[in-house]
């Protein structure tokens, strides 16, 4: 008999992103909150990112993580390229290796085989949709993801996806792989994200994402816009000046906060009678999951990802994706108090059975011993 191993994973990081991202973002906390309590279970971790020698600053913040990343400051072609022998010390005794998201994948499969290790794909969101989205769903490059995704879903161990709905699509478009597929949904720390203690309420709809196409806050603030409420806007993105110039504050009662800390936004969410997510598209959405933990009401526009978290009329509101259904919605919500009391509770509910951080960390482990039988992590958490 085999003597049992420690438990190893290389996490590989999104095509281009890096721990200073994350942190720019606000997203690092959130992003890093699974492995660091993975570590508690005896599990090593290392993480492959696309930074350079500036991510070794963030050791002190991950102590026993391993920081792999470009530390030569390659062309990311050629990072990309030559990453498994690059960090070949390292991944030649992981035991498995897997991706935050599909973009990127194709380095860790690489990786994987070179080293033969088993490979977990996760797919938080399909890419295919948003540039089928963008550049219609006949456009070559469009083509050219979708092939890159199947040829993902062909060769990966296991696929992790979010929802039943992306589960579904992927057997569909891939039937061979529907036994390698297994539904881990995002993860709320649901000790950091909780209701409060007493109420007190600053602003009467809160929304926070990216200010990009998708998520569709245009719709929200002409929503608002004739309205007396106040909307506050947490977050950064391409569309933001656009956004700005156009809607200005709407005579104060619009604040745009740009980036908060991913510990402060509990704080933020509680001072809110309503969470508003209006995006035309979405894969699991944090931001709407860790809204529903602080017990906040929550409307969501009936879009592909938001209708698989909410259960209209019994853990939120759904609503249309133009203006005037968003605008109706938020009337009647701000108008019903018993509503919005009961649309919270089932909320908060519903994110403790099923996306809670431990709830996930014991189905994240499980996934690993499923295809890592000989490691010798603990089955629960170290306190």
């Amino acid at each position: 008999m085999k003597p049992e191993q420690t438990l190893h994973i290389a996490l590989f990081f999104t095509t281009g992103i890096s721990l200073q991202i994350w942190d720019q973002l606000g997203l690092f906390d959130r992003e890093v909150a699974l492995y660091r309590r993975l570590q508690r279970c005896g599990v090593t971790v290392s993480f492959v990112t696309y930074g350079d020698n500036l991510e070794r600053k963030y050791a002190s913040r991950l102590p026993g993580i391993n920081i792999l990343s470009n530390w030569w400051r390659l062309p990311i072609n050629w990072y990309c390229c030559l990453l498994p022998l690059l960090h070949s010390a390292r991944l030649r005794k992981v035991s498995l290796i897997k991706t935050n998201q599909l973009h990127g994948a194709v380095n860790a499969m690489r990786a994987a085989r070179l080293w033969r290790k088993p490979c977990i794909a996760r797919c938080g969101y399909l890419r295919s949709h948003l540039i089928a989205r963008d550049y219609g769903p006949a456009a070559p490059i469009t083509r050219a993801v979708c092939k890159e995704e199947e040829h993902i879903f062909m060769g990966a161990d296991r696929i992790v996806v979010t929802t039943q709905a992306m589960a579904d699509e992927v057997a569909t478009r891939v039937p061979q792989s529907q036994n390698r597929i297994r539904i881990i949904p995002n993860y709320v720390d649901t000790m950091l994200f909780s209701p409060p203690e007493e109420k007190q309420y600053q602003y009467d709809v809160m929304f926070i994402g990216r200010l990009e196409a998708e998520k569709n806050l245009g719709a929200l603030l002409a929503a608002v816009s004739s309205l007396e409420i106040r909307l506050a806007i947490i977050g950064t993105g391409s569309l933001g000046p656009k956004l700005r110039e156009r809607f200005g504050d709407c005579n104060g009662r619009v604040m745009w906060l740009g980036t908060v800390p991913h510990s402060s936004l509990p704080e933020f969410l509680r001072s809110a009678k309503l969470f508003v997510l209006p995006s035309l598209h979405e894969g699991h959405p944090k931001a709407l999951l860790e809204a529903m933990a602080c017990g906040l009401p929550v409307i969501g526009a009936a879009t592909p990802g938001i209708r698989d978290v909410i259960h209209h009329g019994t853990t939120g509101w759904l609503c249309g994706t133009d203006s005037d259904s968003i605008r109706a919605a938020i009337v009647h919500l701000l108008s019903n108090d018993e509503l919005r009391s009961r649309l919270g509770t089932n909320a908060r509910r519903y994110v403790e059975t099923q996306c809670s951080l431990e709830h996930i960390l014991q189905q994240e482990l499980n996934l690993y011993h499923e295809l890592c039988p000989e490691t010798n992590s603990c089955r629960r958490e170290r306190r």
